[in-house]
């Protein structure tokens, strides 16, 4: 584990998992597993607006299992055993050193869900192949797009943001129409609000590392405007994609009402984040990223419950 670890502070249920899986605990950390039901959500968003709100089929279950474990598991493992992290990282409270195989085994991993990938649609297993593709780029030196700013951007953007859910319709075999490209495609600006966010608390360390990332070349408040931006633009898509469906009467309403809500509350976060963001903490910056995710989570159910009831 981390240096200067206090193994009081960890919670009962780590100190468990230190017990049953000693040397392989670090190997499962750095999946991350915590992240686990966010993109779970975000790639099942796609294949409910498919498919309707009906209940996961089994190409569903191996498709989310080959996304969400290996290949974006496998990223996060990856990036780990090239930044050496001894701080929090994202979904990831003190984490342990990383292990000298993590590399290989986080690769593997990704290979592995690309051979599960064989069995479902053509569609999905060139996403998959994509995406694993730009994870190396991501993070492997010499390239370590990780590392250069605004490159590092555009593959979050990309990769979370819009091929993720893209990924979940791409299961069901569906072809899609304009409207659903849309919605698809404001998840990429959305989560060009988002990602910089992630960084704000971790400059301290990315500076020391050498790393020129987004948040440091623009720095805290030029971070959260950008996010301010991305966000607006993300929502006109939406409401977009809202009017070409027609919307009308009491559903339509609803369906409005909940796109208004979810933007709402990024304008909670975002707002006062902006005003105070020269006097907060790294805690304070790590706080408001997990308020942030809290945001994007609403916006998947109210994208899902304005198009697929």
């Amino acid at each position: 584990m981390s240096a200067g670890r206090d193994d009081l502070e960890l919670s009962p249920l780590r100190q468990l998992a230190e017990r049953r899986l000693g040397p392989v605990l670090p190997y499962v950390l750095h999946l991350r597993p915590a992240q686990w039901p966010i993109m779970t959500a975000h790639t099942c968003l796609g294949w409910w607006l498919a498919s309707g709100l009906h209940r996961l089929d089994a190409p569903a279950w191996l498709g989310l299992g080959a996304w969400v474990i290996a290949l974006n598991g496998g990223t996060l493992a990856l990036n780990s055993a090239f930044d050496h992290d001894t701080g929090d990282i994202a979904f990831l409270r003190r984490p342990p050193a990383p292990p000298r195989a993590l590399g290989w085994f986080a690769l593997a991993l990704m290979v592995f869900g690309l051979g599960l990938t064989w069995a479902l649609p053509v569609g999905f297993r060139l996403v998959y192949a994509i995406c694993l593709v730009m994870s190396i780029l991501y993070s492997v030196p010499p390239i370590r797009l990780k590392a250069v700013a605004g490159a590092d951007w555009v593959i979050n953007m990309l990769g979370f943001g819009t091929l993720s859910p893209y990924a979940g319709w791409l299961i069901t075999g569906q072809s899609i129409d304009l409207r659903h490209h849309l919605i698809f495609w404001a998840f990429c600006p959305l989560f060009g609000a988002l990602y910089p966010l992630t960084q704000l608390y971790q400059m301290d360390e990315d500076r020391a590392r050498g790393d020129r990332t987004l948040a440091i070349r623009f720095g805290a408040r030029a971070s959260l405007m950008l996010a301010l931006g991305c966000a607006a633009v993300a929502f006109t898509l939406l409401a977009v994609a809202g009017q070409m469906s027609g919307w009308a009467g009491v559903r339509g309403g609803a369906r409005w009402f909940g796109l208004l809500v979810a933007a709402t509350a990024w304008c909670f976060v975002l707002l006062p984040w902006y005003r105070n963001a020269r006097r907060w903490s790294t805690r304070e910056h790590q706080s408001g990223m997990y308020h942030a995710l809290w945001a994007w989570a609403l916006t998947d159910v109210a994208v899902l419950l304005a198009w697929a009831i």
